[in-house]
Parts: C-alpha cells; sequence; structure tokens
C-alpha cells in the first residue's frame, strides 16, 4: 500500500507541474475569448494531466475507503466471533469509525471533482 501511495505522490507532482508553469496569470484565451492552444502547448498538457490526476485522485479515494470501511468491518465480525457477548460495546465504534472514514472518503472525492470542473 505505501507503494501505490509512493506511486500516487509522483503522479500528482507530475500532473500539477505544467500547471504551475501557468500560474502566473499567462492565459490561453485570445482578444475574442477563443482557446490556442497552439500557442502555449503545455496549457493542453496541463490541463489534461489535471483532469487524469483528478480522475485517478477521485478513484484511490473511493478504492482506499472501500478497503478501509471493509477491514472496519471484517475486523469487526472477527471480534464478535471471538467474543459474542462484546458485540453491543463493540457496534456503536465500528459505526462511528466507519462514517469517519467514509466522510474523508467522500471529503477527497470532492475534492478531486472540484479540482476536475474548476480547472484547478
Amino acid at each position: 500500500m505505501a507503494k501505490l501511495m509512493k506511486y500516487a505522490m509522483v503522479f500528482a507532482i507530475v500532473a500539477w507541474f505544467p500547471s504551475m508553469l501557468l500560474a502566473e496569470g499567462a492565459s490561453p484565451a485570445g482578444p475574442a475569448g477563443e482557446v490556442n492552444l497552439k500557442a502555449q502547448p503545455l496549457y493542453a498538457l496541463g490541463k489534461g494531466l489535471a483532469l487524469a490526476g483528478a480522475g485517478v485522485g477521485a478513484g484511490l479515494a473511493t478504492i482506499g475507503g472501500g478497503v478501509g470501511i471493509g477491514r472496519i468491518g471484517g475486523s469487526m465480525v472477527e471480534s464478535v466471533a471471538r467474543q459474542p457477548e462484546a458485540s453491543g460495546q463493540l457496534f456503536a465504534p465500528m459505526i462511528i469509525t466507519a462514517a469517519m472514514v467514509e466522510g474523508g472518503m467522500l471529503f477527497a472525492i470532492v475534492l478531486c471533482l472540484i479540482a476536475m470542473f474548476t480547472g484547478l
């Protein structure tokens, strides 16, 4: 999992770097508002990589959240199998933890979608 996170970080940096080259107010729009991508080829590359990075980030957030909630549920089932009388005490913390993981996952997905549709 750490190797996957390292690759995700490298991909995010590579996808973000071309858009930073245009951060100084450079706009590819001409005087009439049309976009001239031949004048600034890095804009098209940066926009494409930003969209790809946002899509991959949303996918990784979804997969990570699903794996996390699955592990929480699996640990709960394993704990109840060992001590059935403790199921009442374990249920509430499990639900709270799963809700926090899901909240973090949804926050990451919303940030990726915002980055995708606003062109950050």
